[in-house]
């Protein structure tokens, strides 16, 4: 369990979601739209930028949640993603995508840290402006994400639940129930969580 008593017995963020539900609601909506809404990345291109910068943060739930994720987007048992976090400039992605994920690692180090020549290269490799903005923006986004699941000390999934929250994730996305339905759902996750 968290920190503080949240009456919610989920891993992760999904306890903090629920606990609060207006907080809830509004991150979980950024993160659908971040990874499921308009844009000219593909959501495994996304998903592997968030699970990227979270392995940065050592922020394991999220890291493992996110790979699960992109590993069902580009449909393989995980090769990318691993491949990309043990040296993004040899894994098997475009140098578009490598060229984005070091504009994402310098988000994650500090916004400051991000220079034109970083931005040049990712242009220069065929990224739009549209995407450089949204890898700023995931990269920026998920520290803050870590930070929450983290900073209230979350606890990570069992390994064998990842696969199958990744499936529910990358056909679902990240919307949130309606708030009147909140009480009821928390009331369900925690029965089932004590089976």
């Amino acid at each position: 369990m968290t920190y503080i008593n949240t009456g919610v017995n989920q891993p992760g963020i999904v306890e903090l979601l629920f606990y609060k539900g207006p907080t809830g609601k509004a991150l979980s909506n950024l993160a659908h739209t971040l990874l499921h809404g308009p844009s000219t990345l593909t959501s495994a291109e996304r998903e592997l930028i968030a699970a990227y910068v979270s392995k940065l943060n050592n922020c394991e739930y999220c890291h493992q949640s996110h790979s699960a994720a992109a590993n069902v987007h580009f449909k393989d048992t995980g090769e990318t993603v691993s491949c990309t976090v043990e040296n993004k400039d040899t894994a098997p992605i475009s140098e578009k995508m490598k060229a984005l994920l070091t504009v994402a690692g310098k988000v994650q180090q500090s916004g400051k840290a991000v220079r034109q020549e970083d931005i040049d290269r990712a242009k220069a490799k065929g990224a739009s402006d549209e995407e450089i903005h949204d890898t700023v923006l995931i990269a920026a986004a998920f520290c803050m994400y870590n930070r929450y699941v983290d900073g209230l000390g979350t606890n990570v999934a069992a390994s064998h639940e990842y696969p199958q929250m990744g499936i529910r994730l990358a056909k679902k996305g990240y919307k949130y129930p309606p708030l009147f339905l909140r009480k009821a759902i928390v009331w369900m996750m925690n029965r089932k969580s004590k089976k």
